[in-house]
Formats: C-alpha cells, structure tokens, sequence
C-alpha cells in the first residue's frame, strides 16, 4: 500500500506577506498556497519543511494526518488570551504538547501511529472542521483541551500501563458542557479517537454548559464588578464599534468555574474514570443488546402477523390457492417457481392450522409426482420438504 500524507496551515488573524509566501513557496512547488492557506497530498516522498516553525511565524493552524495512522493539529493563540500556564494543565506527553514563542501560546495535539488502529480509506479532515477550537479556546472554553487529557488516558488504556499510575494522575479541571461538545470539538474528539465511553463518564462529573449571552444577568453582574477604568475602556470600545475580544467572556467563564470548584467537585483520577468507562460501556452494550432483542421479536412477530392475515385469506377460497400454485408452475420460469412454494409453505400452514396436515401432504405429493419431470422445481419441493408419493 503505498503511503499518503495531507498537509494543510491556515493564517487567521493576518495573511501571509509576498515575501513570507515566497518562503513557503521554497519548501514546496506543488502545494496550493495562498495568503492564508497551504495545502497539499503526497502519495510519495514528504513535505520538508519544518511544520512546527511554520506554525511558530506565520501560521495559526495546522493539521497533518498519514495512513499509518499519525496525527497532528497545532494551534497558535495569542498567550494573553489563553496563558501557558492554562492550558499546561491538560498537557499529556501522548496526546498535547503546550509551549510560548514569540508572544503566542502553542498548543500541539497529536496522536502517533503505532496503536495498530487500521487506516479507514474513508478518513478525511480539513482545518476548517477544526478552526473554530481556536475561538473557543480564547472565549475560555477548555474542553478541547479536556478531550486531549482524556485521549491520552485511553491511549494509556491500550498501552496496559502500570494500575498505579493511572491512580496518581489526577484529572485536570472540568470544563462545563462535555456532554453537548461543539462540532469542532466533536470533530477534535474523533481526531484524536476519545472513546465515547470514556467521554461519556467524564462527562458525568461535568455541568450543563452555559453561554454568556444566555445568561445576561450573571455577566452584567461581572461586568459590574470589573475595576472603573477597565469599564470605561470597555464602554470606548463599544462606541467605537470594536468587540471587546474574546478575553472577557474568558475571564467572565473563569470566574463561573472558579466559584463551581470552590463549591464541592470530586477530581477523579486516570482509574476511576477508565472504571466508569468499563461501566458505562458494559451497561450500554447491554441496553444495545436487548434493543436488537426487542427489535428482532417486533420483526419476527410483525412477520407472524403479516403471514396469519395470508392464511386468513386463504383460508377463504382454497381452492383458488391451489390453481393459483399449478399457474405459477405452468409458467417454467424460475420466480414463478419461487411463488409457487412460498404459495404451497403457506397452504401447508394452513392446513396445519385446520388440522388436515395429512390432505396437504396427499395433494402437495401428487403435485411433486405431475412434475417429476421438473428438476428446479423438484429441487424447490425437497427444500419444502414436500414428500413423495
């Protein structure tokens, strides 16, 4: 199988200058470059440039996958609207990778190839499924942060690590809304293979979310106890037609959180939610289980139902079933013979109903003996199991 390989950056807060395009354009001649955008596949060979200083100069996304199943999406955020020191809170060296160059904070979520997932040829991501993670990480929603700890917890799961370290690796802060993930975080989950399971029970210790502009009073409130200057500085904004970024509803999310966990949270460690992931997988298998019970007896007595109102019919003029069995063979044709015994399986249940299994068989063995001379359809009568004369 030969290798395959999709590189792709995006530049959001400014484009790309002739002079920076042109530096890009030297590492590769066939990609699709832009002021804002660099793509490009390979079937053979690879991208030599060095991705990670791309992304540290110019870029503020890139994504990268293989089809020996290697991983990457680096995300490049102004440090004042996300701190290192946040986000080095959720970084596990398997899954995310958090450092600063040049006044932005970098956030390096990835997943190698060698957990012996096989390559599904219907794979396909593109940046945009993903670009909007990074306004929400700058609003303050940390989930897509989360999502990497907890892709990193199950890759530790495959790996069969040691029970005690499991124990010792505390889960970082929950952010709220797990159980109602964005679609860039729905698509950041599948990217980096969190376990629905395991998201599942994570979520089960996180609170429903709630966006400011939901939720008016509380960030009037919050608004209210900002120092004056900083107001006065937000009502110049607004004058100006300026937002106020993204920062505020950031600090306006932390300080729900902050009240949240000074009020009780239980933090789980790495075991306990693996535990409730077992659990939580163990209980909907069984639910999944009796569903496909209870849809097969539906089917099966829909099939009964349908085939006593057959009966019921037919059961009105035998005779005319009977004719109608001797049409279908006289026709020689291989779906008619297939009418005829689903026409004959049905008149035997019903004489079987009637009580007069013993009619059935004397005239479905006369018939077998008129056509003897039929081999598909005689082979069509053995699967019945008519009998001979």
């Amino acid at each position: 199988m030969s290798e395959y390989q999709y590189y792709e950056f995006l530049a959001v807060d400014r484009p790309l200058s002739k002079s920076e395009i042109a530096q890009v354009r030297a590492l590769s001649t066939r990609a699709t470059i832009t002021a804002t955008s660099f793509v490009n596949e390979y079937h053979f060979g690879d991208f030599h440039g060095d991705t990670t200083k791309l992304v540290e100069r110019f870029y503020d996304a890139h994504l990268h996958y293989a089809n020996w199943g290697s991983r990457r999406l680096v995300l490049r955020l102004p440090a004042a609207t996300l701190p290192t020191r946040v986000a080095q809170r959720y970084a596990l060296e398997e899954t995310l990778s958090v450092w600063t160059r040049g006044g932005h904070t970098l956030l390096d979520f990835s997943l190698d190839g060698e957990d012996g997932a096989e390559w599904d040829f219907g794979t396909s991501f593109e940046l945009a499924s993903f670009a909007g993670l990074r306004a929400e990480l700058a609003a303050g929603d940390m989930r897509p942060l989360y999502l990497a700890w907890l892709a990193a917890v199950a890759v530790w799961e495959l790996a069969d690590d040691d029970e005690e370290e499991y124990r010792r690796e505390m889960e970082p802060p929950v952010p709220d809304g797990l159980s109602e993930l964005t679609g860039p975080q729905r698509a950041l989950a599948d990217f980096l293979r969190v376990p629905p399971d395991l998201l599942a029970a994570a979520a089960s210790g996180s609170a429903a979310a709630t966006a400011p502009e939901t939720d008016p009073d509380r960030l009037a409130a919050f608004i209210a106890g900002l120092p004056a200057r900083e107001k006065n500085a937000l009502l110049l904004q607004a004058a100006l037609g300026r937002s106020p970024g993204p920062g505020l509803l950031a600090r306006f999310r932390q300080s729900l959180h902050t009240t949240r966990e000074d009020a009780v949270r239980t933090r789980r460690n790495a075991a306990e939610l693996l535990d409730a992931a077992h659990q939580h997988r163990t209980e909907r298998t069984a639910r999944e289980r009796a569903a496909r019970r209870a849809e097969e007896q539906a089917r099966a007595q829909a099939v009964a139902e349908a085939r006593n109102e057959r009966l019921d019919r037919l059961a009105l003029d035998q005779p005319a079933a009977w004719r109608r069995v001797d049409a279908f063979i006289d026709q020689r044709k291989p779906a008619a013979y297939d009418q005829a015994a689903a026409l004959l399986d049905d008149l035997r249940a019903l004489h079987a109903r009637q009580g007069s299994t013993a009619d059935f068989e004397h005239r479905a063995a006369e018939l077998r003996a008129a056509h003897r001379g039929k081999p598909a359809l005689i082979r069509r009568f053995d699967e019945l199991g008519v009998p001979q004369s």
